[in-house]
């Protein structure tokens, strides 16, 4: 039986080598939290978006959430429009409005084809302080 191409086991961060920050802007603000969400995460560490697209960020503050799992309490806190486009990688520090507000953990598709569900780490699930226009930026740490 073979594995998937996206198997964790096989795919180490150390594979990806420099890269480019991806840089984007949020187009709108959103205040929805759950506490039993159970978000889905794709097996894949990786994702390719593109200049244009418009993709979801959402918080978890549970330290286990990781490509292949899930997490349960989750805040939706923007939709933001990708500037620049390029290969965005777990690990990943993302910044908006000039502040860290979290490490990229995975993605979820859910919503797919209309946009990806962009899962961040974040110590809490209080609402960064965004704005519409801020910059956000996915850079390797």
């Amino acid at each position: 039986m073979s594995r998937s191409p996206y198997d964790t086991t096989k795919i180490t961060t150390s594979l990806y080598g420099d890269r480019s920050p991806v840089e984007g802007r949020i187009v709108a603000i959103l205040h929805i939290s759950f506490k039993n969400r159970g978000l889905k995460l794709i097996d894949t560490k990786s994702r390719a978006i593109l200049k244009h697209e418009i993709h979801e960020i959402m918080i978890t503050d549970e330290k286990t959430a990781a490509p292949g799992g899930g997490a349960d309490s989750v805040a939706a806190v923007a939709f933001f429009e990708i500037t620049r486009g390029g290969l965005i990688v777990t690990g990943d520090a993302v910044k908006a409005a000039r502040q860290k507000i979290g490490d990229l953990v995975g993605y979820d598709e859910n919503h797919m084809p209309n946009h990806l569900g962009i899962i961040l780490y974040a110590p809490t699930l209080d609402e960064p302080p965004l704005t519409v226009g801020d910059k956000i930026a996915f850079k390797r740490p």
